[in-house]
């Protein structure tokens, strides 16, 4: 997501070994794919959040793959936080993992679930950011939702 050689390496940056280094020695599609790789804390649920546009209750009817992306096709939706997306668009939204074709999401494998899906609009398509198993029974998952209620999330001007 950031181009680090855009920055000082040091107190802000890590170094890093330049992507080609490291994918000649690695198999293709065993990296989880950054939305589905996130810890189930309450904070980082609530960080997700602000940075995303959009979060949604769903269930998942269907997951293909598309162009080198992971498509996937909603059955239910509830809105948590809309943002760039119309009450129309709803109906017919599809979210998009992007590069996400050969990549693991664990979270995917077991459809029967409600998930925590949160991203955003870029051109014409709904990219996937985050996703998290709905688990009420989860006491990390119950403090996010706790949280969300009263949470305002930070602006910058």
């Amino acid at each position: 997501m950031l181009k680090y050689n855009k920055f000082p390496e040091g107190d802000v940056c890590i170094a890093m070994t330049p992507p080609n280094a490291t994918e000649a020695s690695k198999p293709q599609g065993t990296t989880v794919c950054p939305p589905c790789d996130n810890e189930l804390k309450s904070e980082a649920i609530i960080e997700h959040l602000c940075a995303s546009k959009f979060a949604l209750r769903m269930k998942i009817k269907e997951v293909k793959k598309e162009n080198g992306d992971k498509k996937i096709i909603p059955k239910k939706k509830k809105p948590l936080k809309l943002g760039p997306i119309k009450k129309k668009e709803l109906k017919k939204l599809v979210l998009f993992l992007k590069n996400g074709a050969d990549c693991p999401c664990h979270q995917l494998d077991n459809l029967s679930h409600h998930f925590l899906i949160m991203g955003r609009k870029v051109k014409n398509q709904y990219l996937l950011t985050a996703i998290h198993k709905w688990d009420k029974k989860n006491k990390e998952f119950k403090n996010f939702m706790k949280k969300m209620k009263n949470h305002e999330c930070p602006t910058f001007q």
